[in-house]
């Protein structure tokens, strides 16, 4: 994999903090957009306000509604970690304000395909549903709701994707990124979107004298599904986000995230925003990748005893789901060293991938691999059905692929059945026979997108540290500014060391010992590295671009260098 450019942020303006911090500490904060210590509170009372969002007055009344007249109301999620959560929160937070017939169905990956469809629609009509309520997913569920309007069952949508030109009929949509919503959180998740709608119920039954239960306690189940969808930290979400993990770290959460923290060999006292999206995301998403993600929305949803077998089964398809992967994988790279080979050496603008023998469930994940080789779009699909495809898209910073898609939708009409997403993922559906014109189609939509700059990969560093800096005290400066994530990187910083000992260590991770050029030594790791190249017994100085972190062996802490990139110098 070519090495990614080295770019220092240039320094900005830090003026609104306070100068008795440290500069380095001033200048990371400003180059995440954070400009006075007020950014940096994080207690619930700094959300925005339920009452921005467009729609969730007329949602509330729709529910209270339903609960009045003792409709079933049933929840319609999504099949993977935001959907699990947004599902598993309002089946536990629903019951304790009063709505006693609440249940949920999430549809199927590999039989159904995403979100509520007509004939779900057909078959909760025919159990005498009242109410459907969508979460994670409707934005773009027009047959279904037509089909809902016929049934005479009242639907409300609660998402977060972006909105199609037209908006489905329903009794009231709740989407801060629907046209018309103020909410200046547009980066909520969808379980966030969730969250809101239980702030906004509270709110009428508090003022009806109605006990209403503490949504605090549903702030694991918050942090989980923002961080396992990868949405841009706002302060919105940060706060959520920190709220959430405060409370798992202090062992207030669910018998569930528990038991996956426990199986995923976390220190549940010392976890961090990205356990949550490395370690515990993955493990419920693989409940709806490999088989049916209820299984994780009833790790969720269970007690101690039955909460430790059900996680364990999740850790077991997730085991298997990194096995489908890796296999995938190593094809999907093949094909990409080919295209190279017939390129003369270049790639495509957008890197297109199938094989009918891949499994529907994974090829996200192949696609975003494959992306961060190759540093292209990447849209791999498998089949859906005797003559259509199912294809995933991960892209690159300047390609937004929603958008990319919909251009494509606009100038060649037939080729593509449906699409949804976001910037930086989305997913399609389209016959296998028009496969050929939407590889061709595709790459020359992304002209305009894919310039110099855009194609280049880069890694941004904060700089470098002194000896001084790579402390202790300094790190926990550090972590204590989180939570970090999407958009609002965690630290990153760059420097030359002399390499004093160099192993593997596992199967493919580079064990380093390092001294800087002032003098100070450290231990350093960069895991899955290129073992075509390391270790290099020759090379006695190495560039690491990397993060500061303590490691704590034997009752002893002490800094490490968590290796991003290393580039051999001299």
């Amino acid at each position: 994999m070519a090495l990614k450019l080295v770019k220092r942020y240039g320094s900005a303006s830090a003026e609104g903090l306070p100068a008795e911090w440290p500069d380095i500490i001033r200048q990371v904060l400003a180059h995440r957009g954070v400009t006075t210590p007020e950014q940096l509170n994080l207690t619930l009372r700094g959300m925005a306000h339920f009452s921005q969002l467009r729609g969730i007055e007329e949602a509330c009344d729709a529910l209270l509604d339903a609960r009045t007249k003792g409709e079933a109301i049933v929840i319609c999620g999504d099949f993977d970690a935001d959907g699990a959560t947004s599902t598993a929160l309002l089946m536990s937070a629903l019951p304790q304000m009063g709505f006693t017939k609440v249940s949920y169905r999430v549809p199927n990956r590999m039989t159904e395909g995403y979100g509520l469809s007509a004939a779900i629609v057909d078959q909760l009509a025919a159990q005498q549903v009242g109410l459907i309520l969508t979460v994670d997913n409707g934005i773009a569920a027009h047959e279904a709701a037509e089909r809902a309007a016929e049934r005479g069952i009242k639907l409300v949508i609660t998402d977060h994707h972006l909105a199609p030109a037209t908006l489905p009929q329903a009794a009231a949509i709740v989407n801060p990124n629907q046209p018309g919503c103020d909410f200046p959180s547009k980066a909520l998740a969808g379980v966030g979107v969730a969250f809101y709608l239980l702030a906004a119920l509270r709110a009428r039954l508090r003022e009806a004298g109605e006990p209403t239960p503490k949504l605090a306690d549903f702030l694991d189940l918050v942090a989980l599904g923002t961080v396992a969808d990868v949405v841009p930290l706002d302060k919105n979400n940060r706060i959520l986000v920190q709220q959430g993990l405060s409370r798992i770290k202090a062992g207030q959460c669910r018998a569930g995230i528990r038991a996956l923290i426990e199986q995923s060999g976390r220190d549940i006292a010392k976890l961090q925003a990205s356990d949550l999206g490395f370690a515990i995301g993955p493990r419920i998403n693989a409940a709806g990748r490999l088989d049916d993600i209820s299984l994780g929305i009833e790790c969720l949803l269970a007690g101690s005893e039955r909460a430790q077998s059900l996680a364990q089964t999740l850790c077991d398809l997730n085991t298997q789901r990194r096995e489908i992967e890796a296999d995938m994988k190593a094809e999907a790279e093949s094909i990409v060293s080919q295209l190279q080979l017939d390129n003369q050496g270049q790639l495509p603008n957008v890197i297109v991938l199938y094989n009918e023998q891949w499994h529907s469930g994974v090829i996200g994940i192949v696609a975003g691999r494959v992306k961060e080789r190759t540093h292209r779009p990447v849209i791999v699909f498998a089949k859906e059905s005797e003559t259509h495809l199912k294809g995933s898209a991960r892209s690159i910073d300047g390609v937004h692929i929603r958008d990319l898609l919909e251009r494509v939708d606009t100038q060649f009409p037939d080729i593509i059945e449906r699409f949804g997403g976001h910037a930086m993922a989305a997913g399609l559906s389209l016959p296998e026979a028009q496969l050929s014109a939407f590889e061709t189609a595709v790459s020359q939509a992304a002209v305009d997108w894919l310039t110099e700059e855009v194609v280049q990969p880069v890694i941004w560093s904060d700089g470098a540290l002194s000896d001084a800096q790579l402390n202790i005290e300094f790190i926990q400066q550090l972590d204590a500014l989180g939570p970090w994530g999407q958009k609002f990187p965690e630290p990153m910083f760059d420097g030359e060391f002399r390499i004093l000992q160099q192993r593997i260590v596992g199967e493919r991770h580079l064990k380093l010992v390092v001294q800087t050029q002032e003098g100070g030594i450290f231990d350093a790791i960069s895991f899955y590295c290129d073992l075509e190249q390391w270790p290099n017994h020759q090379c006695q100085w190495v560039e690491l671009v990397y993060k500061p972190q303590l490691n704590s062996f034997r009752g002893r802490t002490s800094v490490q260098l968590l290796v991003e990139q290393l580039r051999a110098l001299r």
